[in-house]
């Protein structure tokens, strides 16, 4: 682990023009846990700050279910899967009404766009959502995001906001991603009151640094955000954790303020397909390979040959992803087969030249390909 100290300006922030914005249900509710209009408007108001000055800018707002609560005059979220379906439900309507009318008093214009992971998951159903966010950006619209609480089940569900904020960022190719809440940023343990300013990269030691949510309304916490990081780092891009309750703290943190906890990205950004592979789709198996096949796919760039797999788990078919993993149960990366699991078990261990002969069929000599195979950093998860 390596945090940065002393960094004199957050450089990686000077040519933001798209940003994404997760405002956390803690941030929009008062001590009541009713949802507190006056903190909507003014959030409103600073993301239609950024909008004026050239910005683009999506919001994904938690909410919902407070709001909803709110509606049925209580401060109890309920504890079954319906109870809270039906709250988000009422709430979600008065929820982006409250935005809808706000930015419209701006002269901004918002689009509603609810998600489950089956959305982003499905490549059809990937490019169109992206392809929706693109135009509505175009037509200068600010899109309000939320998960799809009404429909989504535990399989269908990105998990928490923080995970949704950061599959968006990815989706977009925003510039980076503000997550606000009511901390000051990462802290150096859950307990503790000394900031972590800015984190070069997400690994164990940080995770221990963050706890999870102490929050009935809300689903996430300081870990989550941590690893919504990790994956924002990952596509290249760079996240901020900071106080939604600090005054005009987007403005502020546009302007390279160092307010909250800033995580760079990395070096390079990833390309759609290969964020597509790492961050969207579930593995439907491992391929776990040899120490020569490590070496080859994470310092030479190569693809993944039949004669450095040892071992195949799962099922699936040509085309879908799994994980690449090394002997000692490291995972290395990410990527789409070219052959079914029962033909890879067939050629384990076997030389290129004599996959004709095994499959009795002409087949690619790739297991996974390098342009459909993405490195995992092996600090955190995609």
């Amino acid at each position: 682990m390596r945090i940065i100290r002393s960094m004199s300006e957050r450089t990686c922030i000077r040519d933001t023009r798209r940003v994404v914005v997760k405002i956390g249900s803690r941030t929009l509710v008062d001590d009541e846990h009713t949802l507190d209009i006056p903190r909507v408007h003014d959030l409103v108001d600073q993301m239609a700050a950024l909008r004026h000055r050239g910005l683009e800018v999506i919001c994904v707002s938690s909410g919902a279910v407070a709001a909803g609560l709110r509606e049925l005059g209580t401060t109890t979220r309920p504890t079954d899967l319906p109870g809270v379906q039906a709250a988000a439900a009422i709430g979600q309507a008065a929820l982006i009404g409250i935005y809808r009318e706000r930015f419209r008093a701006a002269g901004i214009a918002i689009g509603q766009v609810l998600l489950t992971h089956a959305d982003l998951r499905a490549h059809e159903r990937h490019l169109n959502a992206r392809n929706t966010f693109f135009r509505l950006l175009a037509a200068g619209t600010v899109p309000i995001v939320n998960e799809n609480d009404t429909v989504a089940v535990d399989e269908l569900r990105f998990g928490d906001n923080d995970r949704l904020s950061a599959l968006v960022c990815a989706l977009t190719g925003a510039d980076g991603l503000i997550m606000l809440t009511t901390a000051d940023g990462l802290m150096t343990s859950p307990d503790s009151n000394t900031l972590v300013p800015e984190v070069e990269r997400v690994d164990d030691t940080i995770r221990a640094m963050a706890g999870g949510s102490d929050s009935d309304l809300g689903t996430g916490g300081m870990r989550s955000k941590v690893d919504a990081a990790a994956i924002v780092a990952q596509a290249g891009e760079w996240s901020i954790v900071a106080n939604g309750h600090a005054p005009d703290v987007l403005r502020r943190l546009l302007d390279g303020e160092p307010l909250g906890t800033l995580f760079w990205p990395r070096a390079a950004r990833l390309p759609g397909r290969k964020r597509w592979i790492a961050f969207f789709d579930h593995p439907r198996g491992d391929l776990v390979v040899d120490d020569g096949a490590r070496d080859a796919i994470r310092t030479r760039g190569g693809s993944l040959l039949p004669i450095g797999v040892r071992q195949v788990r799962g099922d699936f078919e040509r085309g879908e992803p799994v994980r690449i993993i090394d002997l000692a149960g490291t995972e290395l990366g990410r990527g789409l087969v070219n052959h079914p699991a029962d033909d890879i078990r067939r050629l384990l261990g076997c030389r290129s030249d004599e996959i004709v002969t095994i499959l009795g069929r002409a087949e690619a000599v790739e297991v996974v390909h390098r342009d459909n195979l993405v490195l995992i950093d092996p600090a955190g998860p995609p």
